[in-house]
C-alpha cells in the first residue's frame, strides 16, 4: 500500500543538466532508481492546486511564514474519470513538512472538493485523512486554480528507505482547463530546458556523503516553489500588460540566482 502520511524535510537544489547528470551518476552508489524508473527514464506527475477565489494559500505560502498549507490533486500521467487518483493536504510547519493524502475516484474527488460533500467511505480511502480535507473544504472553500505537471526521475535510499531525492524536469502548467483527464500539456516554468530541479526528502539530517557531494558541485538549496513561481509570473504579466510598474514588488527566481556548473 502506498504511504498516506510523510513527515519529513525538504530540501531543493537547481542545477544544469550536465551537473544533473553527473549527480545522478554519483548518486548510483548509495542509492537505487524507483522501480519506474528502472524501465522508464520518467514518470509524469499531474497537479490540480487548489486555493480561494483570492488566492490567500499561495499569497499566504509567499510571505514565509512558520505555517502554511495547500490543497492539490495529484495523479500519476493522464488519468481517466474513473481512475483512482490522489487528494492531500500538504503543511509546512518550522521546515517540516507534513503531507496526508486519500486515494478517490477521480470523479468523486472534483465532486467532494466542489460540494463539500464527502464520498461514500471505500476500502482504498484513509478515513481520517478524509475528514481533514473535509475540514480544510469547509474552512476555505477551495476553488480549482492552477494544473501544474512535470517529469520525475527519483532515486531511494539503499541503505535508508526514508532518503529519497528526485529530479524534475519539463514543469509545465496551465490555468485553464482545468482537468487531469485533459491531458498533461501546458506552458514550460521555468526559463530554460537545460533547468532541473532536484529535491532531497529525508525524515532527519541528509548523511554525510551527501553533504560532501553537494558541496563538491556547489550546489546550494533554494526556496523554490512551482505553484509560487507561476503565481508570481502570472501576477508580473497580468500588471505589465495593465502598463504599471508595480511588478518590481514581486520577484522570480532568475537562472543567475542558482549555483551550479
Amino acid at each position: 500500500m502506498a504511504i498516506e502520511v510523510f513527515n519529513r524535510y525538504e530540501i531543493k537544489y537547481m542545477m544544469d543538466g550536465e551537473t544533473c547528470e553527473k549527480v545522478q551518476q554519483q548518486l548510483i552508489e548509495y542509492m537505487e532508481l524507483d522501480e519506474y524508473n528502472k524501465k522508464h527514464p520518467f514518470y509524469t506527475i499531474s497537479n490540480i492546486y487548489y486555493d480561494t477565489e483570492d488566492n490567500h494559500l499561495i499569497r499566504t505560502s509567499l510571505s514565509k511564514p512558520k505555517y502554511k498549507e495547500k490543497l492539490r490533486l495529484r495523479a500519476y500521467g493522464v488519468p481517466d474519470v474513473e481512475d483512482k487518483v490522489y487528494l492531500e493536504i500538504k503543511k509546512k510547519v518550522n521546515g517540516l513538512v507534513n503531507k496526508r493524502r486519500t486515494k478517490l475516484v477521480l470523479n468523486e474527488a472534483y465532486d467532494f472538493v466542489a460540494t463539500g460533500n464527502k464520498p461514500e467511505l471505500k476500502s482504498f480511502m484513509n478515513k481520517q485523512v478524509l475528514n481533514e480535507i473535509d475540514y480544510v473544504i469547509k474552512l476555505y472553500k477551495p476553488v480549482p486554480k492552477l494544473y501544474l505537471a512535470y517529469d520525475r526521475k527519483a532515486f531511494f535510499g539503499i541503505n535508508n528507505r526514508d532518503l529519497r531525492i528526485t529530479f524534475d524536469t519539463n514543469i509545465r502548467s496551465r490555468r485553464e482547463d482545468l482537468r487531469l483527464e485533459a491531458g498533461d500539456y501546458g506552458r514550460k516554468l521555468l526559463p530554460s530546458d537545460d533547468l532541473w530541479l532536484m529535491e532531497v526528502k529525508a525524515e532527519k539530517t541528509i548523511p554525510i556523503w551527501l553533504s560532501k557531494m553537494l558541496s563538491n558541485y556547489k550546489l546550494f538549496k533554494t526556496s523554490f516553489s512551482k505553484y509560487g513561481t507561476e503565481y508570481k509570473t502570472m501576477i508580473q504579466e497580468n500588471l505589465l500588460e495593465g502598463g504599471s510598474n508595480q511588478w518590481r514588488h514581486f520577484s522570480i527566481p532568475q537562472q543567475s540566482r542558482y549555483s551550479y556548473r
